[in-house]
């Protein structure tokens, strides 16, 4: 199965923990591709005092990278822009001011939390950014640790309109045992809108290449083409 499209990734070099050098951005794009993944959006940090990135850096640093892959041989996947963005006070008033990086039919916005808590009044935010036409993709719930502990505490997100984006390496166990439990009984609740490979790195995608295979194992070929075509294309281009 191929044409897959990967909704979280990090290509664009030196902007964030992701690719170093704009060579390891082309061989990540390349590996992507040769593992089934037709279309791959870049999705930079936007977190204020760790990765100070704002709308206008993220999208330089994207040109500027996208403005030399003509001038390297793929095959690559085609490829668009969005940002992980950290849910805190700043980034969130930039979503409402519509300086943030939505998906490219700007109707679906990557946010991500603390690995060990959830922000205060998460689930009223995520309604008011509804009411700005924007629906919350939230990254790697798995990697959540109020989640290991109780996946309920998802349901509020998830009633007010969020979907939830599997970063597909917890399968393999990338970060540890509890991420896969939980990445397992999500899956099997089918609490996942789609999948993503979340690669930092070209070597990143042995990873996912075999979390693709684990995925195919646990739900069958017909819930793995959802999660890796169907849902994230309806995330990329709306309703």
């Amino acid at each position: 199965m191929r044409g897959f499209v990967d909704l979280h990734s990090h290509w664009v070099a030196s902007i964030d923990d992701g690719v170093r050098t704009f060579d390891d951005g082309i061989a990540l794009l390349r590996n992507l591709h040769q593992a089934g993944f037709s279309h791959v959006v870049a999705t930079p940090h936007m977190r204020p005092g760790m990765f100070d990135n704002d709308k206008a850096a993220i999208e330089a640093a994207y040109a500027e990278t996208v403005a030399q892959l003509p001038n390297h041989t793929g095959p690559f996947p085609t490829v668009s822009l969005a940002s992980e963005h950290f849910f805190d006070d700043v980034v969130f008033e930039r979503l409402l001011q519509r300086q943030g990086l939505p998906y490219r039919s700007q109707k679906s916005v990557l946010v991500e939390f603390p690995p060990t808590q959830f922000p205060q009044r998460v689930a009223a935010r995520f309604v008011d950014l509804k009411r700005k036409g924007l629906v919350p993709i939230l990254a790697h719930p798995e990697r959540y640790q109020p989640v290991w502990e109780n996946d309920q505490c998802l349901d509020d997100l998830l009633d007010a309109g969020a979907h939830l984006l599997l970063d597909l390496c917890a399968l393999v166990g990338k970060y540890g045992k509890a991420p896969k439990k939980t990445a397992e009984k999500l899956l099997a609740e089918d609490a996942y809108e789609a999948a993503c490979s979340d690669a930092h790195r070209p070597a990143d995608v042995d990873e996912v290449v075999r979390s693709i295979e684990r995925l195919e194992k646990l739900v069958g070929p017909d819930e793995a083409k959802r999660l890796l075509i169907t849902g994230p294309t309806a995330i990329l281009d709306g309703p």
